[in-house]
């Protein structure tokens, strides 16, 4: 259920029609480096099978799945999510932001910035519910600089092997070489902005 104080999403801009056109874009990316199923599965670690249904949207692809894919072909999760947009714009209504879902682990993340593939730094607003807990076990580019800043509840976040928890209102600065977790750490969602600046 949507919050009053969060802003409506686009009809046009519905996850399922993200879905759509990244399925359309992951298939496109494996075209476009030459890989065929297999060799993208021996790449991520993914099945050929669970690959094949990602690309033909046949399946919600989770957030750990898209990080080991945007691994695979040098990008970030935002860079890729603003690659299914159409033109690059330089602002971006509230109500027309990109938004994305991840079923299964119950994280919902906002592309806040508008999308543009020669910009370093990002904006995103994740927001995580309660018990949900994500895992990445390597950073979609080696070396990324992210900012964790809590607006709302508390954020569990692990990297290097250290937790650390966050309240609202407390910042994390970290560079992303290895497996990172984020976990709803309150009996409250989570809600938070992450900034991301590639090296």
């Amino acid at each position: 259920m949507r919050h009053s104080s969060e802003p409506a999403e686009s009809p046009a801009e519905s996850p399922d029609d993200v879905d759509a056109r990244l399925a359309a874009r992951l298939a496109d990316l494996r075209v476009e480096h030459g890989w065929s199923l297999g060799e993208l599965a021996q790449r991520t670690g993914i099945s050929k099978s669970t690959l094949s249904r990602a690309e033909r949207a046949e399946i919600s692809p989770t957030a750990s799945l898209l990080n080991r894919l945007c691994h695979a072909y040098g990008r970030t999760m935002s860079r890729l999510l603003g690659e299914v947009e159409a033109e690059p714009v330089p602002l971006v209504r509230a109500g027309e932001q990109s938004v994305w879902q991840d079923r299964a682990s119950g994280f919902v993340r906002r592309s806040v910035s508008p999308p543009h593939p020669a910009l370093r730094g990002e904006l995103v607003e994740g927001r995580l519910a309660v018990g949900a807990d994500i895992a990445y076990d390597r950073p979609p580019v080696a070396g990324l600089e992210q900012h964790v800043w809590v607006l709302e509840g508390a954020l569990d976040v692990t990297a290097e092997n250290v937790e650390r928890r966050l309240e609202a209102g407390d910042c994390l600065r970290l560079r992303v070489w290895g497996p990172t977790r984020f976990r709803c750490a309150g009996d409250v969602r989570a809600r938070y902005v992450l900034a991301v600046v590639l090296p």
